[in-house]
């Protein structure tokens, strides 16, 4: 079975977070059976944008990376505090663990600038929310990133991405790389993509 940490911050962007819930679980359900998510942050409750609360598996202390073969990460917004937990020592952290065993970072949006801020994307591909004079990209290249203007980024086992338009395409090339472009395709039909 692969196993998909979703690390949740403060302030998570929910629909970023769901799109890694329904692709992985539909995986689980309907196709080819060897997916399961869990939840992860640095409370059991994480109040994400707009007031959505999710219950957590586990806390993120408790993690064994080991368990896991990728780690997702939805963005989220500064207004709710995105950045305070996103940022923490901890967070960055895991991230780097992750990164050291070459395991799977997908990201959404602003989600690749914890994944930048660990020093994991130095000199590497990337990208991050890019809307009208937005500062994410600076923010992301001040951090060491090669920034591409492109909507999904790979770089070897990192995936990063620039708006919540790119959602379901980060969940689906991570279904992808978990088991297979056929089984991934499967679900992209299923689900009516």
């Amino acid at each position: 079975m692969k196993k998909v940490l979703l690390l949740l911050a403060k302030g998570f962007e929910s629909f970023e977070a769901s799109v890694f819930i329904d692709v992985i679980g539909w995986n689980l359900v309907d196709g080819d059976k060897t997916t399961e998510l869990y939840t992860c942050g640095f409370t059991k409750e994480v109040t994400g944008s707009f007031g959505i609360k999710l219950n957590v598996d586990c806390l993120i202390n408790e993690v064994n990376i080991n368990e896991f073969d990728a780690l997702a990460i939805p963005g989220g917004f500064e207004e709710y505090g995105f950045y305070e937990e996103a940022y923490h020592p901890d967070f960055l952290e895991l991230i780097r663990d992750f990164d050291k065993q070459n395991k799977i970072i997908a990201s959404i949006c602003v989600g690749a600038l914890p994944i930048a801020k660990s020093g994991v994307l130095n000199k590497r591909k990337a990208t991050t929310y890019n809307h009208k004079n937005s500062i994410r990209q600076k923010q992301l290249a001040d951090c060491g990133a090669n920034v591409q203007m492109e909507p999904i980024v790979l770089d070897e086992n990192i995936i990063t991405s620039w708006s919540p338009a790119t959602a379901m395409g980060v969940a689906l090339l991570l279904l992808k790389i978990l088991t297979s472009e056929k089984n991934a395709n499967y679900i992209k039909e299923i689900m009516g993509f």
